[in-house]
């Protein structure tokens, strides 16, 4: 029980304590070895072009809309891989016909297709959302796909010689057993999602986060862009806690939350 409090505990102070250290290290280094700005800045410097870029408007405007672009491309994601994985994994067939389409579309730089998004919908929003929904597509139907194919056979003859319906079956069984499965893949799926979204920006955009990399750059505003990362690194970071706290509320009898709550 002890153990199991400290493993909760730990990340909590020695996570910071590393970061400190690794700052502290950092900006002795740079000033030491009398290193440019323009090539690495130091830690203090970059907190204060930070906290410049914070109190300016237009940065929260920028990551309200990378921020709008990866959620709304996650959940497309979310949708479309659940139907696809589902029907899929239901119908045999078709999963053996689709397969080679599925490894060949994985086996292909997702990057590649950047451009003929920003050529076909433009430098909007619209790209960068179908940029971030195709990258979080994949891992999603994946694991849905693999959760349908895992369910035990015995399972639905329990609930046939209970006399459900194709519906109770779903809802109560199937749904119940996917679950597990579908969080995995949406924890992986919000990763490719932001960095779909910022890569497109990069690549053909005129607002965002990913934009303003670029401006920085264009700049030569080192602390500037190592600001913009650390806000990308946030945002990243709550998406994916959102995400992942889902567990508790989705799956609370699931042993990857349960054995959490119990050992608490």
């Amino acid at each position: 029980m002890r153990s199991e409090k400290l493993q909760r505990v730990l990340p909590w102070v020695v996570t910071p304590v590393l970061i400190v250290v690794l700052c502290t290290v950092w900006e002795i280094a740079v000033r030491a070895l009398n290193v440019s700005t323009l090539i690495l800045p130091p830690p203090s410097m970059i907190a204060q072009r930070l906290w410049q870029l914070l109190q300016e408007p237009t940065t929260w405007e920028h990551t309200g809309i990378t921020a709008a672009e990866t959620v709304l491309g996650f959940l497309i994601a979310v949708v479309a891989g659940v139907i696809t994985g589902v029907v899929l994994g239901k119908v045999f067939w078709l999963e053996v016909s689709l397969r080679p389409i599925i490894v060949a579309l994985q086996v292909v730089p997702k990057v590649a297709f950047i451009p003929l998004f920003v050529i076909w919908f433009g430098f909007g929003m619209t790209s960068k959302v179908i940029i971030a929904a195709m990258l979080a597509f994949f891992p999603i139907m994946l694991n849905v796909l693999l959760g349908v194919k895992s369910l035990e056979p015995g399972h639905r003859d329990l609930m046939k010689s209970l006399n459900a319906t194709r519906g109770q079956t779903f809802v109560n069984l199937e749904m119940r057993s996917i679950m597990p499965y579908l969080l995995a893949g949406m924890e992986s799926g919000i990763i490719f999602a932001v960095i779909g979204t910022i890569v497109g920006e990069y690549l053909g955009g005129s607002e965002g986060l990913g934009f303003m990399v670029v401006s920085t750059l264009n700049q030569l505003d080192a602390p500037g862009l190592f600001g913009v990362i650390v806000i990308l690194s946030v945002l990243g970071l709550l998406l994916y806690f959102i995400v992942f706290a889902l567990k508790r509320f989705l799956i609370p009898w699931h042993e990857s939350v349960y054995g959490q709550t119990a050992g608490s």
